[in-house]
């Protein structure tokens, strides 16, 4: 039997067929450690798939919040920065890469639909069979050490009884040669060694039928219930293994299966790299912010010779300096500062936030209030402020630069430079044509269902259509009135662009002269582009030396580097962040000069030092005014 098994062992070695009924009969405890180890590394391993799809779940979530968080948002500022090739390709970034998170997400719900619920179910499924496994083979192990028990318990009654036998014949053959003893103790003792002969022949029989039960129990149990258990073993703990090769196989092939989708993101991202075009963006850039204004002529030449030689007063020399000088600022007009006028003239449109610590201005004691004067309309402002003759003709540009500022621009877009207007009335009219395309569809759709319903009366009242009908009419009666309006005004504009552009290069082409000298004369009558950003439609209004006279007196008057003087101080009860135009911060307790009271809106102009002025609540500070400086005031 031994031979067998070691012949039996050595073939399993070489083929790799092994039976754990044959070559592990008597491992039974170390087979159920085993198997035990074999569960435990199925639910570490299951555990193991589950923390990895928590994982990729994670990081798709975070890649989804990455890719939300830089989306174009609706009505903001930076939906205008997608018309830019490199806004666009980051916006194609942003999309791949949210199905590259979709991918993830993919992945984590594969592992936990094929592997950790198949392998949480199989694993319960296990513990199950395991369980019934080894109590067949703990009941198996229990019969034959009960078989053994009774085997060993009757060769010990076979013995007992021998012994009692052998004394028996001991003592009746000691009664037998003693000549003393009567016959009937002889007699007695004869019978009594006979009977324990007996009953050890009896015991020794029964010995002799557990022996065999038990050499027979004992076979069966070794060669044919354990390997019969063990193989089941065997066989349940093959399954555990090729089930986590299978797993293992899945976990794989979970994310192969999404590697052509995600090479098709990143694909899309490398496309998205490659639309980027610099030279398509510089164009947008020209398209974007292209006025179509001329760029200034030549300065002129001033011949200060001719007063050198003649005698003139401290007086006149000044005024001829001063003349000259804004006969200079006058052919640069495009160059100069813009707005200024703004925050000369206007205080804030909205009014002023009331204190932190009250509900409204009113309730703050606030120290000295300044007068508080009838509301002005900011149109009496720019009279008083435009009194003399010759400010009122540059009323006009003025009104243009504030409907810029404050947003209130013309139908027309005649208050935009001439490229920008030809623009917006290009996308405007394209808007209308699309109105009335969508306007004619409906009623060509109507048509047909009207006709439907005359032809089949029963499936609707012909009749009810006609409102809608004729509401669809009026509508394109007027988007075609209004494309004929925005028609003509962009004929006009591109008109008009053509003849720059022609002039344009008639004057390029006669700047030099056969010698290359530069003509000494020039004509300003391309700049139509005011100081405060405003443009000038109408040329033929005004004649090159009044528009030139009245840009100078202009700039004279709100574009000189001199402040104006202070009337008092005040003090800063609370902090103010001035965001609104017009507006300056100012932190608490801070110390500031007043240059203008409050004018009955609730706004106060003050001053931090030279280059840096504007306005504040009036209930945000406590005044201290300078009577003399107030009076003096009045009369600037």
């Amino acid at each position: 039997m031994h031979s067998n098994r070691g012949l039996s062992r050595r073939n399993c070695l070489d083929t790799m067929s092994c039976s754990w009924g044959t070559e592990l009969w008597d491992q039974f405890d170390n087979l159920e450690k085993h198997t035990q180890w074999g569960i435990e590394f199925l639910e570490r391993y299951t555990k193991f798939v589950k923390e990895r799809s928590e994982i990729e779940l994670s990081y798709a979530k975070q890649i989804r919040n990455l890719s939300k968080k830089y989306q174009l948002k609706k009505n903001s500022k930076e939906e205008e920065e997608f018309k830019y090739t490199t806004s666009r390709a980051f916006l194609m970034t942003l999309n791949e890469l949210n199905d590259y998170a979709g991918q993830h997400e993919v992945i984590a719900e594969n592992l936990s639909t094929q592997i950790i619920a198949e392998l949480s179910r199989y694993t319960q499924e296990l513990k199950a069979e395991r369980k019934s496994h080894f109590h067949d083979g703990r009941r198996a192990q229990q019969h034959i050490e009960n078989s053994w028990k009774q085997l060993e318990s009757s060769k010990r009654r076979f013995e007992r009884d021998c012994k009692e036998a052998d004394r028996a014949q001991h003592y009746f053959d000691k009664m037998d040669a003693d000549i003393n003893v009567t016959k009937a103790d002889v007699e007695k003792a004869k019978q009594q060694a006979q009977m324990r002969h007996q009953v050890a022949e009896d015991s020794k029989n029964e010995y002799l039928t557990y022996l065999q039960k038990f050499n027979k129990d004992q076979h069966e149990h070794y060669y044919a219930l354990i390997p019969h258990i063990f193989q089941r073993i065997q066989e349940m703990e093959e399954r555990r293994v090729g089930r986590v090769r299978e797993s293992m196989r899945v976990y794989t092939e979970v994310e192969r299966k999404v590697l052509p989708i995600v090479s098709k993101c990143l694909d899309g991202m490398t496309k998205a790299a490659e639309s980027i075009e610099p030279k398509m963006d510089s164009k947008q850039v020209v398209e974007s912010y292209k006025s179509g204004f001329e760029p200034p002529g030549d300065v002129e030449f001033e011949d200060y010779s001719v007063s050198m030689k003649r005698a003139v007063s401290e007086s006149s020399f000044l005024n001829a300096r001063g003349e000259s000088r804004r006969r200079s600022r006058s052919k640069l007009w495009p160059l100069l500062k813009r707005n200024k006028l703004m925050s000369l003239l206007a205080s804030p449109r909205q009014p002023p936030p009331p204190p932190p610590t009250s509900p409204s201005p009113d309730g703050l004691p606030n120290g000295p209030q300044s007068p508080q004067q009838p509301k002005e309309p900011l149109s009496q402002r720019l009279n008083d402020f435009m009194g003399t003759k010759h400010k009122m003709h540059c009323l006009r540009s003025l009104k243009r630069g504030l409907s810029l500022k404050l947003g209130t621009g013309q139908e027309d877009y005649s208050h935009l430079p001439p490229e920008q207007r030809r623009k917006k009335l290009q996308a405007k009219l394209n808007d209308i044509n699309k109105d009335i395309q969508k306007e004619m569809d409906q009623r060509d759709a109507l048509t047909k269902m009207k006709d439907v319903y005359i032809k089949n009366p029963h499936l609707g009242d012909p009749d009810s259509i006609d409102p809608r009908l004729e509401e669809i009419t009026q509508s394109l009666e007027k988007l075609q009135l209004e494309a004929q309006k925005f028609e003509g005004w962009l004929t006009e504009v591109e008109r008009k662009l053509l003849e720059k552009g022609s002039e344009s290069q008639r004057r390029q082409s006669s700047h030099f002269d056969s010698q290359g000298n530069t003509p000494l004369t020039n004509n300003y009558g391309q700049s139509r582009e005011s100081p405060d950003g405003s443009y000038t439609e109408d040329p033929s209004t005004e004649t090159t030396m009044q528009f030139k006279s009245r840009s100078t007196e202009f700039d004279e008057e709100f574009d000189e580097e001199e402040p104006l003087p202070t009337i008092g101080t005040c003090k800063a009860l609370y902090p103010f962040e001035g965001q609104n135009e017009g507006t300056i911060s100012m932190a608490e307790s801070e110390m500031l000069y007043v240059i203008e009271e409050d004018k009955g809106d609730g706004w106060t102009r003050v001053r931090r030092n030279e280059d840096e002025e504007g306005y504040v609540p009036t209930s945000y500070i406590k005044l201290f005014l300078d009577t003399n400086a107030k009076g003096a005031m009045t009369y600037i």
